[in-house]
């Protein structure tokens, strides 16, 4: 698939839902798609992010078109396996060059995530936390401490004190992978925010 095959189909299948959903979907808007800087380009860049400035809002035309392309990429998959696939190969064609599109496509994904996504990690990692001091200064003292245990739940519950470890590593892993997500998010949304300044 070559690049102008891949923008075509994405921007048809655009057009397609916003026509579905009754959103209004101007020829500038659908022009502005096809943006790029690259020698590939459809019409002068300069000329065509001059004319779109002085339309519209960036923001809210990449939202707009954001959320279109998502529910559109959803309806295509329920639709056709080839369809998908043609959706697949248009977004690897043009993930070898630079393109106003795929900062489109890149804004959906963040748009998915739910609010507070990676807080909501941070969250069950100090859940597990406080949980792990309560077994270990004040369940494990009083079960220790009976006297009543038979050797069998005695071997187990010396395996379950030294289980926490492992339990307690976890929730510092999994605190850690979602400052580390959280900070992906920011970065993601701080570069793709440079980018389409850029454009």
């Amino acid at each position: 698939m070559h690049v102008r095959e891949a923008k075509n189909f994405l921007v048809a299948q655009t057009a397609h839902q916003a026509a579905l959903e009754g959103v209004p979907l101007s020829d500038l808007e659908k022009r502005m798609m096809y943006f790029t800087e690259s020698p590939d380009a459809v019409e002068d860049p300069v000329t065509l992010n001059e004319e779109f400035e002085a339309q519209y809002d960036s923001e809210e035309y990449e939202s707009k078109i954001a959320k279109l392309l998502r529910r559109a990429h959803a309806r295509v998959k329920k639709e056709s396996p080839e369809k998908a696939r043609l959706w697949s190969d248009a977004i690897r064609t043009l993930n070898k060059g630079d393109h106003y599109i795929l900062v489109l496509w890149s804004l959906q994904s963040t748009d998915e995530r739910p609010p507070y996504d990676s807080l909501k990690l941070l969250a069950a990692a100090i859940l597990i936390a406080l949980a792990m001091l309560a077994w270990e200064f004040w369940v494990a003292p009083r079960v220790s401490g009976t006297g009543r245990l038979s050797s069998a739940l005695h071997a187990l519950w010396k395996a379950l004190q030294a289980s926490r470890i492992i339990l307690f590593c976890a929730a510092i892993a999994l605190g850690l992978s979602a400052l580390l997500a959280r900070f992906l998010l920011l970065s993601r949304d701080h570069e793709r925010k440079r980018k389409a300044q850029g454009h």
